[in-house]
């Protein structure tokens, strides 16, 4: 019962995100914002939506494990799987914008912070307030480098058929879905690990933050087919620093987050690795299969590293 719970709670997140991405969406094209913006920042915090919400929900519940563990799976997800699936079932990727020049220097930074705010064993409320000032400085930079709209934004604005009491309503029942969807999530998700005799991590970084991942995998996905490279990267990217400065600043807001870079270091390090990799990749411009292949390979240790240490916690319990 338990994992049909969870399946039906992670469904409520993903809907309840997508209502929530395509009304701001909407709300962003009415105001002239960007294509890229609108991918970077609008798509890339909504799709962050249901992390923020289930680690939130699972601090606040006295399950640290799981809120930290799914900010960290998430940015390996997003990297590794999302990426790696835009390149390899992409023709022709040339994108318009630098991002190694403007924006995944900045992805590095908050888990920098992160790494140097952890030594001492936990994620604090103070550190939490600077992680956020970090997301807001990157938004404003967005904002700051955004001069030329859209040429397309007009004539879309023009269709669409824009009505603020329904974009309101559309929005409440997204937060309703993702709110009630979170709390069932890791309700669920914990029962689970009980049963099985599995670590709360383990159920974090695989269970949770893959569920929480399917929205930024659709969207991009998505735009990538349609052909808008810049907002399938670009909400990776800003997703990625949502995870590391929201996700984890709101859940140390609600109570301090203890970490254990020891006992995790096979995880971090991987988060790590793969934010690297994508800097090395927009560095020298790979976006090609093979760069998506190095992705998947990298997910593939990933999980067969998460599935040794569930099958040992069997063996032990």
């Amino acid at each position: 019962m338990d994992f049909v719970i969870f399946i039906l709670a992670m469904g409520a997140l993903v809907v309840g995100a997508d209502f929530i991405v395509n009304q701001s969406e909407r709300v962003a094209l009415h105001f002239n914002i960007s294509e890229f913006v609108i991918g970077a920042t609008i798509i890339a915090l909504g799709t962050s939506l249901p992390e923020m919400a289930a680690s939130v929900s699972a601090n606040f519940s006295g399950k640290p494990e799981i809120a930290l563990a799914n900010a960290i799976g998430s940015n390996i997800f997003n990297i590794t799987m999302v990426l790696g699936t835009i390149f390899l079932i992409t023709k022709n990727i040339n994108p318009n914008r630098d991002f190694f020049a403007k924006d995944t220097t900045w992805a590095l930074v908050p888990i920098m912070l992160f790494l140097l705010m952890a030594i001492d064993g936990s994620i604090s409320f103070f550190d939490g307030i600077l992680l956020l000032l970090l997301m807001g400085a990157y938004i404003l930079f967005l904002l700051n480098d955004c001069h030329n709209l859209d040429n397309n934004l007009e004539e879309i604005k023009k269709k669409d058929d824009f009505s603020w009491s329904k974009i309101i309503l559309f929005l409440a029942i997204g937060f309703i879905f993702v709110i009630v969807g979170s709390h069932f999530a890791i309700e669920s998700a914990s029962s689970i690990a009980l049963d099985f005799g599995l670590s709360e991590w383990v159920i974090g970084i695989i269970m949770i933050s893959f569920g929480t991942s399917l929205p930024e995998l659709v969207i991009s996905v998505s735009a990538a087919i349609k052909g808008k490279v810049d907002m399938a990267i670009g909400n990776v990217i800003g997703s990625n620093l949502a995870n590391t400065t929201l996700v984890i600043g709101f859940s140390a807001l609600v109570k301090d987050l203890p970490v254990s870079l020891v006992e995790n270091v096979f995880d971090i390090s991987t988060m790590v690795a793969s934010t690297i990799l994508l800097i090395y990749i927009t560095a020298n411009k790979l976006y090609s299969k093979p760069a998506g292949i190095a992705l998947l390979i990298m997910l593939a240790l990933f999980l067969e590293h998460t599935f040794n240490t569930m099958s040992s916690a069997k063996v032990l319990s």
